[in-house]
């Protein structure tokens, strides 16, 4: 449980201890997934080198936005931003990215996966902030809800034909 420190927000310190452990467990997840994203960036190779490398390091960059707004949340609830790399890798629900991909199909299948459990984890902190009574953070796992789900169309739109 998180440690909190004081703050003249208005969400009872029971609310907010579960609220910045919810917002640090999706921020591992987040920074999780900007690694991998990054990863696919590094090691993508064929045809379609260019525009994945670059639709990659776009969706890195967004990832890496979120991840900036969930810690800052956090810190605002009077809480601690638990987001090293270590911290994220111990915390993370994102699976394991396979290393052996290599064609842009291959990790674009990976990271549509990836980007699909993600999208499950953000709805579902969504749904548990409203429980909490905090609509700034329901509304914040919302925002980020949408744009995932708009990254997952443009990662599936090179897979359907």
């Amino acid at each position: 449980m998180a440690t909190l420190h004081r703050t003249r927000i208005d969400i009872p310190e029971e609310q907010r201890t579960r609220l910045v452990d919810l917002l640090n467990a999706r921020l591992a997840d987040t920074l999780d997934l900007a690694s991998q994203v990054k990863y696919a960036h590094w090691n993508v190779k064929g045809n379609d080198f260019f525009q994945l490398h670059e639709l990659f390091d776009e969706l890195a960059g967004s990832l890496r936005e979120f991840a900036d707004t969930i810690a800052e949340r956090a810190a605002a609830l009077g809480g601690r931003a638990d987001g090293t790399l270590r911290q994220a890798a111990e915390r993370s629900t994102i699976p394991e990215y396979p290393t052996d991909v290599v064609d842009g199909a291959d990790h674009v299948a990976a990271l549509a996966d990836r980007y699909a459990a993600y999208a499950a984890a953000v709805r579902q902190a969504a749904d548990e902030a409203e429980k909490l009574g905090d609509m700034a953070t329901n509304d914040l796992f919302i925002e980020v809800a949408r744009t995932v789900d708009k990254h997952l169309w443009f990662l599936e739109a090179h897979l359907q034909a």
